[in-house]
């Protein structure tokens, strides 16, 4: 019998020792790909859309300009993406996925699927765990952060 650390009880640490472990079946099929997970999710996005402006792919990865700058231009370098300046208002880069980004799609399309199979989990189980998940998330994304609201 495993020992406690008392770290069972916390749901955020479940939360977070789920994700890494979730990502960690992803990594030998992205690595492959030349793909980290956080590239994949962005490429996800992208392949859904076709075209995404940064400000609205942001807002779709809950990423802030200064994680996702870095990303991008490391996914044109790749030739993945291209990144363009809008016509109308120069502050505006739209992001489009290259031919070569858009094969990539192809490649990747079934994998979460695939991975999804491999959890011992019925396809309720999975949609009753994704729509808690997405619960979770939006509570606590209206939820005030206690340091901000103590100042």
């Amino acid at each position: 019998m495993t020992e406690s650390t008392g770290l069972e009880q916390m749901i955020c640490f479940e939360l977070y020792a789920a994700s890494r472990t979730m990502t960690g079946l992803y990594r030998p099929a992205l690595d492959a790909a030349g793909l980290t997970y956080p590239q994949f999710v962005t490429m996800r996005v992208v392949w859904h859309r076709g075209r995404i402006t940064v400000r609205d792919l942001g807002a779709a990865l809950n990423l802030d300009s200064g994680t996702l700058s870095p990303l991008l231009k490391r996914l044109e370098a790749q030739g993945l993406i291209r990144r363009e300046r809008g016509t109308d208002d120069e502050r505006v880069v739209w992001i489009s996925p290259t031919p070569q980004g858009a094969a990539l799609e192809h490649e990747l399309a079934d994998l979460p699927r695939q991975l999804g199979c491999t959890l011992d989990l019925t396809p309720e189980d999975l949609a009753t765990l994704q729509s808690l998940l997405s619960r979770v998330r939006g509570a606590a994304a209206t939820t005030p952060n206690r340091r901000e609201t103590a100042r």
